[in-house]
């Protein structure tokens, strides 16, 4: 070990949790002597130091926030941006923004090098890549630090910590049963792979707006917008894929899409075989952003209120930092129909 050691590599070395380390290493009482003096030994032969920076820095309460998005493209995330730096500006705190570009390995990255120097705690959305792995670590070893997290829209059950989420199987059970009562009977859904846990959430709510209408969806009709390469060419996949469904069921009469960029392809694909939207076919999405406002026609979109789920996502990690012994806390967000000239 000629690098610098951290206190993650001893816990892994000596078996037992980052936390036990770190109060080790304090001489905490909470800690048993034989483990500690083990502990103390093992840091002092490989010549441990705490980064300075990091221990000033906490020590002085830096008041910076880290926030992790999966892609900057997405408005929805741009207003939760905007959302979170408006609350941490109130209340005295700089914001870090970084993006993972949906892979498992940046997001790692990104939490490694910030939460070693200058962070107070951090607001993340898990990328795809994460989802996919389902390895949550990283962000286990980050909360294990004293490092608090807020999850938030893409969020994960086995993790403990602060939340805020979306209602996405009520959005989507209200956006279908809007085209439903709109007359509309063969629903197309366009919708993630079932390991994004809100695709999967979103995909229930359709489910049961039709289970609760008596109408027998059909399988085929769920199109999942494949992860297989870059964001273009999944787009463009999915374009194929639509192009396809909507040609071979004439009778199609609505499309529900679980974001803009979807929603974006849809109606590429409804003006290229000349079908009217709303006069043929209703078309929902979710995330009120510029897409949804200024397409032709305009879209019905399901908002998130993404920069009320950033004030929220900021105020919980702000309470956490001050009192770090309260209860974890999710915050549920319910969806809200802007109705367009599209359904």
């Amino acid at each position: 070990m000629n690098q610098k050691i951290t206190l993650k590599q001893i816990a892994k070395e000596l078996d037992v949790s980052i936390s036990t380390v770190s109060k080790a290493l304090k001489d905490s009482k909470e800690i048993g002597e034989e483990t500690k003096k083990k502990i103390q030994a093992f840091a002092k032969y490989y010549k441990y130091r705490p980064n300075p920076l990091a221990v000033s820095l906490k020590n002085n309460t830096a008041k910076i926030i880290g926030v992790i998005i999966p892609e900057i493209v997405h408005h929805f995330f741009a207003e939760v941006i905007n959302g979170v730096e408006k609350t941490a500006s109130e209340n005295g705190y700089t914001v870090i923004i970084t993006s993972s570009n949906e892979q498992f390995e940046k997001e790692v990255a990104n939490i490694s090098s910030l939460s070693d120097s200058l962070i107070d705690g951090f607001i993340i959305s898990v990328s795809k890549g994460t989802l996919k792995e389902k390895n949550y670590e990283h962000i286990s070893d980050t909360i294990e630090l004293g490092i608090p997290v807020v999850l938030f829209d893409r969020t994960i059950d086995d993790i403990e910590c602060d939340k805020v989420m979306v209602n996405d199987r009520l959005g989507a059970y209200e956006g279908t049963s809007k085209l439903i009562n709109k007359g509309r009977r063969k629903i197309i859904l366009i919708t993630t792979e079932d390991y994004i846990s809100i695709g999967n959430e979103r995909t229930q709510g359709y489910i049961e707006a039709h289970d609760e209408a008596n109408i027998n969806y059909q399988q085929d009709l769920i199109i999942k917008c494949q992860e297989k390469g870059s964001r273009e060419k999944n787009l463009s996949s999915l374009e194929k894929n639509l192009e396809k469904s909507l040609t071979l069921n004439s009778d199609i009469d609505g499309i529900i899409a679980v974001n803009e960029s979807y929603a974006a392809v849809a109606l590429k694909v409804l003006g290229k075989l000349n079908i009217k939207v709303p006069e043929n076919v209703s078309l929902i999405c979710f995330s009120d952003g510029v897409i949804s406002q200024f397409s032709t026609p305009p879209i019905s979109a399901l908002s998130q209120h993404g920069e009320l789920m950033g004030r929220k996502a900021a105020n919980l990690l702000i309470e956490r930092l001050k009192n770090p012994e309260r209860d974890f806390q999710t915050d549920v967000i319910e969806c809200t129909l802007i109705d367009r000239n599209s359904i």
